[in-house]
């Protein structure tokens, strides 16, 4: 029976060891902080689970395959995990939002076009009043994320991976015995782990995230009222009130370089400047809401935006599996089956995510 070490017990590492412990392999997880800890990216409350994604026809596809699985997760775990809102993609970008749409409806996932004066009817509180119209994806959701990451984790100890809370600082440290695979997947900790392959790759960057108060009995921001959204080219999304939380918005711009184990996780008062803002701009109703949460976490984004799933040089049986933050949460199910095929050899490679070859320019967000 074929023995793989996952290090990192997030959304990648934790479907990485799905998928390889379904297939008979034993699984060890080690994570050093525990699963979907408040320092990872994987800890945070919400994730958007979408396919729009402009031309971009893997991570639809991907994001189609995944979301039964969360769904099956859902059942097993016997909580919520995915709530329906629907998600919306406004903007001034109208190619890529036309994009989008015959990348959806090529897919057969159903998608329908809202000019301006559908949007104001039909979102009446969200004002998107400047831009040439939106997608609607109506069986888009929200994927409860510190909450699945920790049930697909135990999960995992019930159908017999073994969950080490460990450091590890190297590749060295988990060569004391024979294992055929090893899975470096620490989302910003991997450059860290790796410097001289990884520093110029992936840059772990500070972001914050903000819950804002409703008016007292204003159902207008709940769901199914208020659906995500996402505006791309202002770099600004949000999500509306799920369990009583307060509607979150958050800017996808990328903040300045940080070490995620020593972060200060206090918000700044200029972020939550930035923030009212973009509520002024978008949900004009909330301006002036109360700041209920608010939460300091961080990206770890590639050059390009790319997952980067593809062995460490010079160790065939080293991989490395990082890149996600921004939007690769919602593809943790695709990525597990991508990750082991590749290390059982049965699917090429796709050259998206392999680690060389990637431009040398400003970080994206998908």
């Amino acid at each position: 029976m074929p023995d793989a070490t996952v290090i990192g017990a997030g959304v990648f590492g934790g479907w990485i060891a799905h998928a390889l412990n379904a297939r008979g392999w034993t699984v060890t997880l080690i994570d050093q902080h525990g699963p979907a800890n408040s320092r990872v990216s994987s800890g945070g409350e919400t994730r958007i689970i979408r396919s729009g994604y402009g031309r971009l026809s893997t991570y639809t596809q991907w994001a189609r395959e995944s979301l039964p699985r969360w769904l099956e997760l859902e059942r097993r775990a016997a909580q919520t995990l995915f709530v329906r809102t629907g998600a919306l993609f406004v903007g001034g970008d109208a190619a890529w939002l036309q994009d989008t749409r015959a990348t959806l409806d090529s897919e057969g996932i159903p998608a329908e076009w809202l000019d301006a004066g559908d949007l104001q009817h039909r979102f009446p509180q969200l004002d998107v009043s400047d831009t040439p119209g939106g997608v609607f994806e109506p069986d888009a959701g929200v994927l409860f994320a510190r909450r699945a990451v920790q049930h697909l984790v135990a999960t995992l100890i019930e159908d017999g991976v073994t969950l080490i809370r460990r450091r590890v600082n190297g590749l060295a440290d988990i060569r004391a015995r024979r294992i055929d695979a090893v899975i470096f997947a620490c989302g910003p900790w991997l450059p860290t782990l790796f410097p001289d392959v990884l520093r110029d790759v992936i840059v772990p960057t500070r972001q914050e995230v903000f819950f804002f108060g409703t008016p007292a009995g204003d159902s207008r921001f709940t769901t199914p009222q208020l659906p995500a959204w996402v505006a791309f080219d202002e770099g600004i999304y949000g999500l509306p009130d799920l369990e009583h939380r307060g509607v979150k918005v958050a800017i996808d711009a990328h903040g300045p370089e940080v070490d995620p184990e020593s972060l200060d996780r206090t918000v700044t008062a200029p972020s939550v400047a930035t923030v009212r803002e973009a509520l002024k701009r978008r949900l004009p109703a909330l301006a002036d809401a109360p700041l209920l949460e608010a939460r300091v976490c961080q990206y770890e984004n590639t050059t390009d935006g790319h997952f980067l799933l593809d062995r460490l040089p010079g160790h065939d049986q080293v991989w490395l599996a990082g890149g996600g933050s921004g939007h690769g949460f919602k593809h943790g199910p695709a990525i597990g089956t991508y990750v082991a095929d590749q290390i059982e050899g049965h699917a090429p490679a796709d050259p998206i995510f392999r680690l060389h070859g990637r431009p040398d320019r400003q970080r994206t967000v998908f």
